[in-house]
């Protein structure tokens, strides 16, 4: 970020762009590879990749997983990336929970520790406390050290600056400029890097998912908040500020549902968990999964009912998937991405009933040029994908440490 809070135009936020990380992400696609292998695959030159190759060899990113002879030339090896040369947390903080995760170098998970939050509590303190437990927990379960932990990436919600650390807008904890990176080294004296989690769920989409088929693709986040993390042509969109993606708080009725951003008629008003519960509350007021206090325990009570054929449930499903197809109509008309996937813990809920749901209602809303071939799944990544995500944003900083990141060919988008 620059000093008017704008992403700079220049960055190593775009890790598919960036030589080095085309070299990484082939490893993460192809497995353990030859030099000719990784030539291939990231269309860089050789000699481009065997500078590389040398250079991650030096610092122990790279090890020789195999030495292999063809016929009666020379051997050739073959490369992977050294899971034990660091260790990585990645977090995934929202409204009601704190997952941190423990990664080796090559993003294998090692330990996850979990702390839930109470979605009426937002006192900074009582956060920084959650993920600092989280973390403790992770490293414990990860049988790790804190001192083996080469850096920690943090999702937190709403709108964050990760050049400057800053949790700029946290509308469900009216949050307003928290610097929390500064608060969670203070705490964990370790390196930190804080980042928003469409970015995140984006990246490890793009490194794990549905990326590895096609370079362009929305990634819908659906939970307390709504939005969608956007990929074009390889690229991370971030905007000006960092602050795409906020597709949650455009328009689905004029005039509709109050929003906790404080406008009228938002898709996360309808989408969103509390949305579930507004609409559940007008179709059967006395409904049980009502009285249950927290979102989770809501949701997970309507995919319960789900199971059991309760007829209000369903109904709210199926009004539910409307809403959600009539917004990811613009988000498709608007993009023309051919890849829709749904992540998030509420679509991992209900997965199972939404997603064919919406796939049935969603040709009434995309226009006729942006259907054909139109995919919209469940999340195919494996795990936390705000953590992952996270770590791997931390491996480019770890990497910059090293010396061995450099600014990115394409300019932010």
């Amino acid at each position: 970020m620059n000093e008017g809070g704008r992403v700079a135009r220049h960055t190593a936020r775009d890790l598919r762009s960036e030589n080095r990380f085309e070299v990484l992400h082939a490893l993460f696609d192809l497995g353990p590879s030859s030099r000719q292998e990784l030539a291939r695959h990231t269309g860089l030159s050789q000699a481009t990749v065997t500078t590389l190759v040398g250079e991650f060899l030096s610092e122990g990113v790279l090890t020789i997983a195999a030495r292999e002879r063809t016929g009666v030339g020379r051997p050739y090896d073959r490369l992977a990336i050294d899971p034990g040369r660091g260790r990585i947390v990645g977090v995934d903080v929202a409204e009601t929970y704190v997952v941190a995760v423990v990664h080796d170098l090559a993003l294998g998970v090692l330990g996850e520790g979990e702390v839930a939050l109470d979605e009426h509590e937002n006192g900074q303190g009582y956060v920084v406390d959650g993920i600092v437990t989280a973390i403790a927990r992770a490293v414990e379960a990860g049988g790790t050290t804190r001192e083996r932990i080469d850096g920690v990436g943090v999702s937190m919600p709403g709108h964050v600056h990760p050049g400057a650390g800053v949790s700029v807008f946290a509308p469900n904890w009216d949050w307003h400029d928290v610097r929390i990176e500064e608060l969670l080294a203070a705490r964990l004296e370790l390196p930190v890097h804080v980042d928003n989690p469409l970015k995140a769920v984006t990246l490890s989409e793009m490194w794990f998912g549905a990326g590895r088929a096609v370079d362009s693709m929305a990634v819908v986040n659906l939970g307390t908040g709504v939005g969608a993390g956007i990929a074009l042509n390889g690229s991370l969109i971030r905007g000006t500020t960092n602050n795409a993606g906020e597709w949650g708080h455009t328009l689905l009725e004029l005039d509709g549902r109050p929003c906790r951003c404080g406008r009228r008629g938002c898709v996360e008003a309808y989408v969103g968990a509390a949305g579930l519960e507004t609409t559940l509350a007008a179709l059967a007021p006395d409904h049980p999964a009502l009285g249950l206090g927290g979102q989770r325990e809501f949701v997970a009570a309507v995919a319960e009912g789900l199971l059991a054929g309760d007829p209000a449930v369903a109904e709210l499903l199926a009004r539910t998937a409307r809403f959600l197809a009539a917004a990811l109509g613009d988000l498709v008309n608007l993009l023309n991405v051919p890849t829709v996937t749904l992540t998030g813990w509420m679509s991992r809920a209900l997965a199972d009933w939404l997603v064919p749901a919406v796939r049935a209602e969603l040709p009434r809303h995309v226009l006729p040029g942006s259907l054909p071939g139109l995919r919209v799944q469940a999340s195919p990544v494996p795990g936390n994908a705000v953590a992952l995500g996270m770590a791997a944003f931390t491996l480019e900083q770890f990497l910059a440490r090293l010396g061995l990141a450099s600014p990115a060919r394409a300019r932010a988008q």
